[in-house]
């Protein structure tokens, strides 16, 4: 396998795990020469899946073409190194499993937008501005809205749009766990002796 950092054919596999009931194998390497790690996957070559364009037109489920999408909208994002290539082994999977030989094109996309969705809600946006092509900020705004009022059903109060991940370990504060208001924030205060001028004997 050729380094992609430095194009050396020699290494050595570092780590081997089985994905999609064993399908699928993910190989971590490591160059001999500049000794960068990389990811690839070897998989089964399966029955020839065609997709259905918006536009009428056919052409091949490419899968890394998926990946190349997705791992675009999770750029500079809190996530795995690997979310993408996994997320599009999942959405191939699935669609095989499904013994179909064409699918449509918006299938594929809402099954991207509901993976991301889970990784990312940055991520998922900026996906699905791209795949959706809105035509104004009003509906972009709408979705942004929508995904607001999800949120904070699950956690009250919440107004920042954070990793999907990191909502599961927030839980509602209660009354008790604030700071003091009259402290502007900035936790309890210390009560200080007074002090006090000294008088001058009369």
């Amino acid at each position: 396998m050729r380094c992609p950092i430095c194009g050396t054919l020699d290494g050595r596999v570092v780590d081997s795990r089985d994905l999609d009931d064993s399908t699928t194998v993910r190989r971590r390497r490591e160059c001999s020469a500049c000794h960068a790690r990389y990811t690839t996957y070897e998989r089964v070559e399966s029955a020839r899946l065609t997709v259905l364009k918006s536009n009428g037109t056919r052409e091949e489920f490419d899968r890394d073409k998926l990946a190349a999408g997705m791992a675009k909208a999770l750029t500079r994002r809190p996530v795995g190194d690997d979310a993408a290539e996994e997320a599009a082994d999942a959405i191939e999977a699935s669609l095989r499993a499904r013994g179909l030989n064409e699918v449509p094109s918006s299938l594929i996309g809402e099954m991207a937008m509901d993976h991301l969705r889970e990784l990312d809600h940055i991520a998922f946006i900026r996906f699905m501005s791209v795949y959706q092509s809105f035509d104004d900020l009003e509906q972009l705004k709408q979705e942004v809205d929508a995904l607001y009022a999800e949120r904070s059903d699950r956690v009250p109060g919440q107004t920042t749009l954070r990793l999907v991940e990191e909502d599961r370990r927030l839980a509602p504060t209660g009354a008790t766990g604030g700071a003091d208001q009259r402290t502007g924030g900035r936790g309890p205060t210390r009560d200080w002796p007074s002090r006090r001028r000294p008088t001058r004997p009369r």
